[in-house]
């Protein structure tokens, strides 16, 4: 099968949709398929074709949003290549201009469109409103979704349950929904894949000893990552012991660094600022448990990265997360800061309790391989391409039948 991936961002970028486009395009060309990759160009404002990696960077302008650019939404030069690709499927990996370039090329070309939602917009709204019009700015933002996600598509995949009852129950979309868990390359965080002597000079780094029991975040920095619960929530702890490891970068990290600095936190509270994606899992395996608090994450890939490298999860009790995190069994669910407290007290006292669920967390990331996750994507693929051409025989019938009057 030849297959399309369409995307507004992709490698070197850092993020947890490039995770899982980088999983899926090595998990289908290990299955013999060919991917071929087409995304904005964040290095430089030509077109650009890696002939070996099948990857086509389209110009942009920069939209001030982190590394990201608008791109034409219909460039002429990339219809040029793409089409001498003879793709039998696109899978959409956005709603932006590239998403609705992959749209007007699979509709010219008659090719069917997978299409996979990321991203809840609505909790990123305050990022353009800045406060204001956030009402109807959501209901802007459910519309174009729906429309997007709907009306322009084939198949639709999401990696959580949260998201397939947002299109069902609170969007009323008839179209067909995909439950795919997002996958990652769960060897790569493996504890037997880091080195005991890289691990030993991240601790150097950050001033950590080998007494220190260090909790991490990993994400942006931003406000809808609730990372102030976080601080909080260390701000009540009394060991000194527990280090909050806070890995990442964003709009809000400054601000963040002075309200640990105002709680009197920066002892116990470090940011690590920007990370390489190669050096993650030496990070991961530094720490002894896994801590998040947002509840915009559509399924949460750091939490099924950290669990690989058999880190116990703790997370706030949203649905993003209570599909992969079991209590007792490879973390636990909280819903208020006193409960986080207790749980990071009771593990950092309790080494077989945080053994146990040590060996849980790899056991639970190890079906989040990304040979499952790109053969389950496939069977979406088969089923697209087969109700493409039912669409296409029901329409020409339909044509037939309207000339007979």
């Amino acid at each position: 099968m030849r297959i399309g991936i369409f995307t507004e961002t992709y490698t070197p970028y850092i993020s947890g949709l490039v995770t899982s486009e980088v999983m899926l395009k090595k998990g289908l060309e290990k299955m013999g398929h060919e991917v071929y990759v087409v995304t904005a160009n964040l290095e430089s404002f030509h077109y650009e074709y890696d002939e070996e990696e099948k990857v086509l960077r389209i110009p942009g302008i920069p939209t001030g949003i982190y590394d990201s650019r608008l791109t034409s939404i219909y460039p002429i030069k990339a219809v040029n290549k793409i089409k001498n690709w003879n793709l039998d499927v696109i899978h959409s990996q956005t709603e932006f201009a590239i998403g609705t370039f992959a749209r007007l090329f699979a509709k010219q070309y008659n090719i069917p469109i997978v299409h996979t939602y990321h991203t809840m917009y609505e909790d990123y709204v305050h990022y353009i409103t800045k406060g204001y019009f956030n009402h109807s700015s959501k209901k802007i933002v459910e519309y174009l979704t729906k429309f997007y996600c709907d009306k322009t598509i084939t198949e639709l995949i999401v990696p959580t349950k949260k998201a397939y009852e947002l299109f069902k129950e609170k969007y009323n979309v008839e179209r067909n929904i995909h439950i795919v868990p997002t996958g990652i390359e769960v060897e790569r965080f493996y504890q037997e894949n880091s080195s005991i002597k890289d691990i030993s000079a991240l601790r150097k780094r950050y001033n950590l000893t080998k007494k220190d029991f260090i909790v991490i975040f990993v994400g942006r920095i931003a406000e809808e990552k609730n990372i102030p619960f976080l601080i909080e929530v260390m701000e009540m702890i009394q060991e000194k012991s527990i280090k909050l490891l806070i890995v990442g970068d964003g709009p809000d990290k400054q601000k963040y660094e002075e309200m640990v600095k105002n709680k009197k936190c920066q002892n116990n509270i470090i940011f690590t600022g920007k990370v390489a994606w190669d050096d993650m899992p030496v990070y991961y395996n530094m720490a002894d448990i896994f801590i998040t608090a947002s509840t915009s994450e559509t399924q949460g890939l750091t939490v099924i990265e950290a669990m690989a490298a058999s880190l116990p999860a703790i997370c706030i009790d949203d649905e993003s997360f209570n599909m992969t995190v079991v209590d007792g069994l490879n973390g636990y669910l909280f819903t208020t800061k006193e409960e986080c407290k207790n749980i990071l007290e009771k593990l950092f006292k309790d080494k077989k309790t945080r053994n146990a669920l040590a060996k849980g967390a790899r056991d639970s990331a190890d079906k989040h391989s990304a040979k499952y996750f790109s053969e389950q994507v496939l069977d979406v693929y088969k089923k697209a391409i087969i109700n493409r051409k039912k669409g296409l025989r029901e329409r020409f019938m339909a044509f037939i039948k309207g000339d007979k009057k």
